[in-house]
């Protein structure tokens, strides 16, 4: 069986994170790889046991530091919305400058808004 895709409030695929396949696949390699590359891409340290996640949406307490600290996802839960996408205000100031920077993300998010 297939496994559903985990969406981000911000419309980012879960699934498609190298946080979150390392977590789900307990995969040690794949943190250090990703660890790395993020040190290197975002030009802030990154360690290996950063590299945990189990997805925005999800109540577990592992999230990524990024996305544990993410005003999209605070907004979100705070509204109770499964994504940013079902929120009345859509598409506010904070979301349009992360979507900016993520495309794909709006598109995801468009897409769940057209249902």
């Amino acid at each position: 069986m297939k496994e559903e895709k985990k969406i981000a409030y911000c419309g980012i695929d879960c699934s498609e994170c190298l946080a979150y396949m390392a977590t789900q696949n307990n995969d040690d390699a794949l943190r250090a790889e990703t660890a790395r590359k993020w040190t290197e891409l975002y030009k802030a340290e990154r360690k290996v046991e950063d590299i945990n996640c189990d997805g925005c949406p999800g109540d577990s307490g592992r999230l990524f530091v990024y996305c544990g600290a993410c005003e999209v996802r605070r907004c979100a839960r705070e509204k109770k919305v499964a994504a940013c996408a079902a929120c009345p205000e859509y598409s506010c100031a904070r979301l349009d400058e992360f979507c900016a920077l993520m495309p794909a993300a709006r598109a995801l998010l468009e897409g769940l808004r057209r249902g």
